[in-house]
C-alpha cells in the first residue's frame, strides 16, 4: 500500500479496481497523470497519492459531482490527508495535535471523528490523546472543524479539515 497517500477513497466493496480506473480518469482530467491509486487491503477502500493539493482535488471533484453525481459509478467518498503516520497512539497524537494548533481558534468548535479498520486500537484511547492537547469547545453535532483520523492497518491518516471538505457521492445525490 501507498505509504505517502493524501486522499483516502470508499467504494463498493470488491469493485477496487474499477474505482481506482475510474480515479485515474478523474484525476488525469484534472492534469493529474501520475495520480497512484492502490488497495489499502481494507475492502471497499483505496489509497491515492495525487500531486494536486488533495482539498482542491475534492474541491473540483465535488463541483464535477453536483453537476452529475451519476458520473461516479464505483467511488463513494473521497476523505482529504494531510499526513499519513504509522499506526501508534503517540504518532497519532502528535501530528493531530500539531496540525490543529493554530488551526482551530478560541472561538470556534471542534469534533474528533476516528475511522479504524484492522487495527486494535481504542477510538476512545486515539480521542482521549489527542483531545487534552485542544483547549477549545466540542461540537458533535455542527463542528467549524473535524479532526478526521483514518486508521487503515499499520498506517493512519490525519487531518484538520471543514466538514465540507469530505466529498460523500450519496449525499449529493440525496
Amino acid at each position: 500500500m501507498i505509504k505517502d497517500y493524501n486522499i483516502l477513497v470508499s467504494c463498493l466493496k470488491g469493485r477496487e479496481n474499477d474505482a481506482c480506473a475510474e480515479i485515474w480518469y478523474f484525476f488525469s482530467e484534472m492534469g493529474d497523470r501520475s495520480v497512484k491509486c492502490e488497495r489499502t487491503g481494507v475492502p471497499g477502500l483505496v489509497a491515492v497519492k495525487t500531486s494536486l493539493n488533495p482539498f482542491e482535488a475534492i474541491r473540483m471533484l465535488k463541483e464535477r459531482a453536483m453537476e452529475d453525481p451519476w458520473q461516479f459509478r464505483y467511488t463513494l467518498k473521497y476523505v482529504p490527508l494531510e499526513v499519513v503516520v504509522p499506526s501508534k497512539i503517540e504518532e497519532i497524537e502528535k501530528s493531530a495535535a500539531e496540525l490543529a494548533k493554530d488551526r482551530i481558534k478560541e472561538s470556534e468548535t471542534f469534533r474528533i471523528t476516528v475511522r479504524k479498520r484492522y487495527t486494535t486500537l481504542s477510538r476512545t484511547d486515539i480521542i482521549e490523546a489527542i483531545a487534552k492537547h485542544i483547549n477549545r469547545k466540542v461540537n458533535l453535532e455542527n463542528p467549524d472543524w473535524i479532526i478526521q483520523v483514518e486508521v487503515v492497518g499499520k498506517w493512519t491518516g490525519i487531518s484538520v479539515i471543514k466538514p465540507d471538505d469530505i466529498l460523500s457521492i450519496e449525499k449529493l445525490r440525496k
